[in-house]
């Protein structure tokens, strides 16, 4: 089975570069099957990890960037592939 984990935060007023800069530089415990990152307006950064794992395994997620950093909490999704048919 495959799992994604998505990770998405918001930066602080004119810090989107620098949010990008400290997930790109984030190492996790283990590598997961694929990592993507991502951008968007107001300074949103995404990253998507993709496991060989069952939907409840305990997995490496990126941690929450420095409060000063971000204009919220991090927001925290986990999806299971599904087939078609």
């Amino acid at each position: 089975m495959t799992v994604a984990l998505m990770w998405e935060a918001r930066a602080a007023e004119g810090r989107g570069g620098e949010l990008l800069a400290w997930v790109r530089e984030q190492r996790l415990a283990a590598e997961p099957l694929r990592r993507e990152t991502f951008r968007a307006p107001q300074d949103r950064v995404l990253v998507i990890t993709w496991w060989d794992a069952p939907y409840a395994a305990e997995v490496p997620e990126l941690p929450e960037p420095d409060a000063e950093l971000v204009t919220r909490a991090v927001h925290r999704w986990r999806f299971e592939a599904v087939t078609d048919g």
